[in-house]
């Protein structure tokens, strides 16, 4: 029997589900994409199932495709997949960790990843302090939580930044005083981690004066060879939030590679378009390997003298 998948997305027409989906079923994956708000969960005393109009999900892996904007409920939708055994790829931990830059730059810091200076503001009568720490102006100033370069700021003076920090703690947020690499101003490279594997990587260039190279944000990519130390460092940084599947952004400093961020649910279209490397196949061969290093479920039925339960090929509705 085939084994079964379901890719957690809002938009089943992006290009990054639908690589996804098609290279997972070249290797024998059933695949179903399904809307995470458009599922339910049920908590009882045997532990909870997960159901989709009506019908539980039954499958045997799961790829989470989760935005920042839903990742409470999405992370909830994972941690459920995750209590019925269910193979996770990334884990609801390695999501929250990576999309609270606050809490990845901690972790990254204790195993000695390289990142740029950075504070946390928790009061504004603290940013000149802060702005002083990262080396002064210019200098960024961030909220913990975005995407896409969203809520990330090229500050320019002392002012400017305690009126940004003022404004953005009025509004809930919180805010992050992060040193300028100016070497590295508009550009910086992604290494694509698969199972502790870089598997591709590009540079991403802002257009005109932007200081933000995100390729939504219309910057262009391309292909680049990382040297062994980007490599080393994308993968630690991938493994010490506990992902399988990562983009690790990186400035290139004059003190070595810094890394900026690390993305739990990379965009495919930038990387392969630049690269010609096939990820979303290098993503399925991984989920595939996983799957397959398994017990064999009828195999251990056998041995156990029980039947599999014929729920499984049911699916999702």
């Amino acid at each position: 029997m085939e084994p079964r998948l379901v890719i957690l997305s809002r938009g089943p027409e992006l290009y990054s589900t639908r690589r996804l989906a098609t290279e997972a079923e070249k290797t024998g994956w059933i695949v179903d994409i399904v809307d995470p708000l458009a599922l339910t969960i049920v908590v009882d005393e045997e532990g909870g199932r997960v159901f989709h109009k009506g019908w539980p999900v039954q499958c045997e892996a799961v790829l989470p495709r989760i935005g920042y904007s839903i990742t409470r409920r999405g992370v909830a939708i994972v941690r459920q997949f995750e209590q019925m055994g269910v193979i996770v790829l990334n884990s609801s931990q390695g999501i929250i960790r990576s999309r609270d830059k606050l809490v990845a730059c901690q972790m990254m810091a204790e195993r000695r990843v390289p990142v740029p200076i950075t504070a946390h503001v928790g009061a504004w009568e603290d940013t000149d302090r802060a702005v002083r720490r990262v080396g002064g102006t210019p200098c960024v100033v961030k909220s913990t939580e975005g995407t896409h370069g969203s809520g990330v700021f090229l500050i320019n003076s002392f002012q400017q930044a305690r009126q940004l920090v003022y404004q953005m703690l009025e509004r809930g947020m919180r805010p992050l005083v992060q040193e300028y690499i100016e070497e590295s101003h508009g550009s910086d490279v992604r290494a694509l981690v698969v199972g502790g594997e870089v598997v591709a990587s590009m540079r991403r260039k802002a257009h005109g004066s932007e200081f933000r190279s995100n390729f939504h944000l219309g910057g262009s990519v391309s292909k680049v060879e990382l040297t062994d130390e980007q490599k080393e460092i994308a993968v630690t940084a991938t493994e010490t939030l506990g992902l399988e599947l990562a983009g690790v952004d990186m400035l290139e400093s004059q003190r070595g590679p810094l890394v900026l961020e690390v993305n739990s649910s990379p965009g495919l279209e930038g990387i392969e378009s630049s690269t010609r490397i096939n990820v979303a196949a290098k993503v399925a061969e991984r989920i595939t390997s996983i799957y397959e290093s398994l017990p064999n479920l009828e195999t251990l039925a056998d041995d156990l003298d029980v039947g599999v339960g014929s729920e499984r090929s049911q699916g999702t509705s």
